[in-house]
């Protein structure tokens, strides 16, 4: 063991600064979108390669909306926007992702995603376009890869540093609830930049710049409707600037009177939302009190009582209420329960347990030291496997070690739960539907509301449409209205 004296360590930090200062200057390059410098330790090719991986990852956590239609109008207006921007070159791509949350989201190297959620709530293409062209400027602003260079340097001098994090996520074969993508949260400053860069492609594609502010208008309303939204959500990773409205309401004032004008295209955009799934796909998967049901795949499945249950493309769980108990069930790669188990086992660090019942057995992980000679927290479980329509289903619960025996039996229930579901009450039911509708005269909201009942409260169908309760909307408007039941709740 060498020796770490004063001098040698003096000498060790004033390296690490030297480096951190060369890659500084070497990684400070000018943004052709912001026109200032700014610090990016990672290529243009890189960037690229790292943003096909994630959309590989978005991809199979959220699903794309099946729609062909949709698909390629969005990779039609999206490319628009971007030929317009300071990076065309990059291989853009736009996608609706099947989920119903108001969000959208870019990824490093060009890779844009509409929720079907935050489509629902547009009124015009250009509202569409300006939500995307301010996705397009975070990656034309380079944003998230400043973030990542910024993480980078920090380690300069210090070594790979571990982040603090939950005892769990130490132990990624079990840690399902964190998969895909992690979307890093943009600063005001950021979104401020974004909002003009966004507003600078809104003008060279030719768009009505009047229909920006409406959208930041709806993604306010409908916060204050929505009350607490699940993630992820626009205001989860787009905080908003302050006077964001006011602001852009400014700078649309000053322009030429040629550029206050454009395309809105309203009805052209409604007529395409008709049929859209509006809500929750209840096909998907959706609970009924401490049951979860899943039509499409037929089979349903008991978590413990008030435990929280989560509903993702590729698993569904019950977490207890300190989120430090699950119960999951997920999909296996493998082809028989007998392949999937030998490798749920072969993987390092698990240790078989004796049978717990046909079907399932225990196990236990005792976690290696880590770098600094520190061991995590052991974990117990049960894991047990089950073929359902020529798919394999793992079952798996598991807790720490020292709280086994306080859920053990509640999570020990739920496992062989899960069955066939046959009852025609929870098999058929189906996904709420937008349907568009034209005034045959002039009427308020409210009273459309009763001529044409809509499934959604009466709040969330004023900022649908973008509209105020008791304003008299004009002959021949189009309006929407949501269609179809809630399913069943017990």
């Amino acid at each position: 063991m060498t020796r770490l004296t004063l001098r040698s360590l003096i000498a060790s930090r004033k390296t690490a600064l030297v480096a951190g200062a060369l890659i500084v200057t070497a990684g400070c390059t000018l943004n052709p979108a912001t026109g200032r410098r700014q610090l990016s330790l990672i290529g243009e090719q890189q960037e690229i390669a790292m943003g096909l991986q994630y959309d590989k990852g978005v991809t199979a956590e959220f699903g794309l909306y099946p729609d062909d239609d949709w698909q390629a109008y969005i990779q039609e207006v999206g490319n628009r926007l971007a030929a317009t921007s300071e990076r065309p070159q990059l291989p853009w791509q736009f996608k609706v992702v099947d989920d119903d949350t108001v969000n959208a989201f870019a990824v490093p190297g060009g890779y844009i995603y509409m929720t079907r959620g935050i489509l629902a709530h547009f009124n015009s293409e250009a509202q569409l376009a300006t939500v995307m062209g301010h996705e397009i400027g975070h990656v034309t602003a380079r944003h998230s890869v400043e973030q990542m260079s910024r993480a980078q340097l920090a380690q300069l001098g210090v070594g790979i540093a571990m982040v603090a994090s939950e005892e769990f996520r130490q132990y990624s074969q079990f840690a399902e609830l964190g998969l895909g993508v992690l979307f890093l949260k943009f600063s005001r400053d950021d979104e401020r930049q974004a909002d003009g860069l966004g507003m600078r492609y809104l003008l060279r594609a030719s768009y009505d710049p009047h229909e920006a502010p409406k959208v930041f208008e709806m993604l306010e309303r409908h916060g204050q409707v929505q009350g607490q939204a699940r993630l992820p959500e626009w205001q989860a990773t787009h905080p908003s600037p302050d006077r964001r409205v006011a602001n852009l309401e400014e700078k649309i004032s000053r322009l030429p009177p040629e550029q206050q004008e454009g395309t809105v295209k309203r009805n052209e955009y409604l007529r395409r939302l008709e049929g859209m799934t509006f809500g929750k796909d209840p096909r998907q998967g959706y609970s009924a009190g401490s049951t979860f049901y899943h039509p499409d795949m037929a089979f349903r499945m008991d978590f413990p009582k008030d435990w929280k249950i989560v509903n993702q493309r590729q698993l569904v769980a019950g977490v207890n209420p300190d989120q430090n108990a699950f119960v999951v069930l997920s999909l296996a790669q493998e082809k028989t329960p007998q392949e999937a188990e030998r490798a749920f086992f072969a993987q390092e660090g698990i240790r078989r347990g004796s049978q717990w019942q046909r079907g399932f057995r225990h196990f236990e992980v005792t976690p290696k030291p880590d770098a600094s000679g520190r061991t995590g927290v052991p974990i117990r479980g049960t894991v047990g496997f089950r073929s359902h329509q020529d798919i394999i289903f793992r079952l798996i619960c598991y807790t720490s070690a020292d709280r086994w025996q306080n859920y053990s039996k509640a999570m020990h229930r739920s496992l062989p739960s899960f069955k066939r579901l046959t009852n025609k009450r929870y098999l058929d039911v189906h996904a709420k539907k937008l349907r568009i509708a034209k005034l045959g005269k002039s009427m308020s909201l409210e009273e459309f509301n009763r001529r044409n009942p809509s499934t959604i409260e009466f709040d969330a169908l004023a900022v649908l449409n973008g509209v105020e309760a008791s304003e008299v909307l004009p002959k021949g408007m189009l309006v929407k209205r949501v269609v179809g039941k809630d399913p069943p709740k017990n």
